[in-house]
């Protein structure tokens, strides 16, 4: 259950003062300056103490505005908030980092950081992927802005896996439609991930869902020529293998135009 706004920075506190006088004095020295709380953050941070620490770096903010190491500590609360799983914190820290201090040393690091906390708010695949969207866009902008940074092949990596995500979802929405043999609407789904996400892995099912939608609306020889194709250009290939796998059920799939002279029955796992 989430923590009443009045009793956060108590608790926070109390939190504070536990990790303090469990670390032992010869291991985390006395606060008597803003560099000694800067340093104190940094031990808590090692040892996963993310709440302790954001209080620490907090106050250090509020005290430290305008001084040379505001942007360091604004950043290490970003990354305590991104430890504790409070994505929204976090974003709120790293946005403030790029927009206020573009020139900071921590800001190629913020950027990246702030498509880790946007993606971090995305929702299971069924629901909305606006975050998964707004995520995808960050990194974009932290690649275009800080080329050569140490994170930018970790960056290209997220951006696949999140195009692919999104891929997958509508993917899985054309399979629905194709399920309730409505193959209009399924090929809405495939053509998009077919022409929007032809870099994800999604691009093989989105293929095979449009010989789906041909067979459904009674274009058999269509369908087929179209596992043909993909046999041909992927040879070798798993999605060659599962373009002739799907040869013979594609092969006996009735239209629908049928489904109003068959009054039977029927499966509804079968399209």
């Amino acid at each position: 259950m989430p923590v009443p706004r009045r009793l956060a920075r108590p608790l926070a506190a109390a939190a504070l003062a536990l990790a303090l006088a469990g670390c032992g004095a010869s291991v985390l020295p006395t606060i008597t300056s803003d560099a000694d709380r800067l340093a104190a953050a940094r031990t808590l941070m090692a040892r996963r103490n993310w709440i302790a620490a954001a209080e620490l770096l907090r106050v250090h903010v509020d005290r430290s505005l305008g001084s040379a190491d505001v942007d360091e500590a604004i950043y290490l609360l970003g990354e305590c908030h991104l430890g504790a799983r409070e994505w929204a914190l976090a974003q709120v820290e790293f946005e403030r980092l790029v927009r206020d201090y573009p020139e900071s040393d921590s800001a190629a690091a913020a950027s990246f950081q702030l498509g880790a906390a946007l993606f971090g708010q995305t929702r299971p695949a069924d629901f909305d992927q606006e975050f998964t969207v707004r995520a995808i866009e960050q990194w974009q902008r932290y690649l275009a802005s800080y080329p050569g940074h140490w994170r930018n092949a970790e960056a290209e990596r997220r951006i696949a896996d999140g195009r692919a995500r999104l891929a997958r979802k509508l993917d899985a929405t054309g399979r629905l439609y194709v399920k309730l043999r409505r193959p209009g609407p399924a090929r809405v789904y495939f053509e998009r991930v077919r022409d929007e996400y032809a870099d994800t892995p999604l691009v093989g099912d989105a293929l095979i869902g449009l010989a789906w939608c041909d067979a459904l609306e009674g274009r058999r020889a269509q369908a087929l020529e179209r596992l043909d194709d993909l046999e041909a250009r992927f040879r070798g290939q798993p999605l060659a293998a599962r373009a002739a796998a799907e040869r013979a059920r594609i092969a006996r799939v009735r239209p629908v135009e049928a489904d109003a002279k068959d009054t039977r029955v029927r499966d509804p796992q079968t399209p």
